[in-house]
């Protein structure tokens, strides 16, 4: 692949007050726990919340946008992503705590927001030790795991919209359901969470089984992508994978984890192409031995690479 046009010039002259980093033809692979995909066309860092107001008013309508975080739930094609990529990063890493609030950046790690809640005796957010993203990723796509999900403490998220406005929403307009946020295009910069009174040391107590749950069940320490699909209305999506005789499915250098059916791991000979691949197989033999439509949960974007 010979890369994208670069249009950071024209965008850095459209935008004299930017002062986050631009970089043209950016490789995805190293943002994605899969590492795999091609590059960004352009990468934007914002330096801060209104360094990305100014970017947003100043971006082109026709030019397409995608917002990534820790990568956690990510596959990015390997034909790489055309527009712009940004990535919300240290800027966007505070956490503060006000009695049984805590706000918190939307890049800043779910694990971390459950350990600074704990310390300061909020209960109800362990449940975020179990996801291994983003607040904004939590708020995006209303993250949940034992038990729990980011809607139930949701309190109200600020955003940038994409004519660089800033708004707040509050829990109500967020049209939550699973696994899902109804807001359209909005990029979440920190979102206020509400818990209830608790022991610090019982809620780390919880945080801790969770992650001995965690490795015990799930292949934490390998590529892969956290659950695949969205468990469908009253069945599990791990167990209709088993059913189906996928574990240990392999498709080139992408394999359904032995551990956890809902998981697929990439070999480091894979390509995005072969993690898409499995994952869709894995869908039609569910299909076709249990009727079932499986959902992808992992966020899959750009385009395949050229020929594929």
């Amino acid at each position: 692949m010979t890369g994208f046009p670069d249009i950071t010039p024209d965008l850095r002259a459209r935008m004299p007050g930017l002062r986050g980093e631009l970089v043209p033809n950016a490789p995805l692979a190293p943002f994605s726990w899969f590492k795999v995909g091609g590059p960004a066309q352009v990468l934007f860092r914002p330096a801060d919340e209104a360094d990305l107001s100014v970017f947003m008013k100043g971006l082109p309508a026709d030019l397409p946008f995608t917002v990534i975080g820790l990568g956690s739930n990510l596959l990015v094609r390997d034909g790489g992503v055309a527009g712009v990529v940004i990535h919300l990063g240290k800027p966007f890493q505070e956490i503060a705590v006000d009695g049984l609030r805590i706000r918190a950046g939307a890049g800043a790690a779910d694990v971390k927001v459950a350990r600074a809640a704990a310390e300061a005796g909020i209960a109800g957010l362990a449940f975020l030790r179990g996801i291994p993203g983003t607040i904004g990723g939590a708020v995006r796509m209303n993250g949940g795991a034992y038990g729990g999900e980011t809607a139930d403490v949701f309190v109200s998220g600020r955003a940038v919209m994409r004519d660089g406005t800033i708004r707040v929403f509050e829990k109500a307009e967020m049209g939550f359901s699973y696994r899902h946020c109804g807001v359209g295009d909005a990029i979440f910069t920190e979102a206020t969470f509400e818990g209830r009174p608790g022991d610090p040391a019982a809620i780390l107590g919880e945080m801790n089984a969770i992650t001995e749950q965690r490795s015990a069940s799930q292949p934490v320490n390998t590529r892969t992508g956290g659950s695949t699909f969205k468990n469908p209305p009253g069945a599990r999506a791990w167990e209709l994978v088993d059913r189906a005789g996928c574990r240990g499915l392999r498709i080139g250098g992408a394999q359904v984890s032995e551990l956890h059916c809902n998981f697929l791991v990439a070999h480091p000979e894979a390509t995005a192409a072969d993690v898409e691949a499995l994952g869709e197989e894995v869908r039609r033999r569910v299909r076709e031995t249990t009727g079932v439509e499986l959902e992808w949960e992992i966020k899959r974007i750009g385009a395949a690479r050229s020929g594929e």
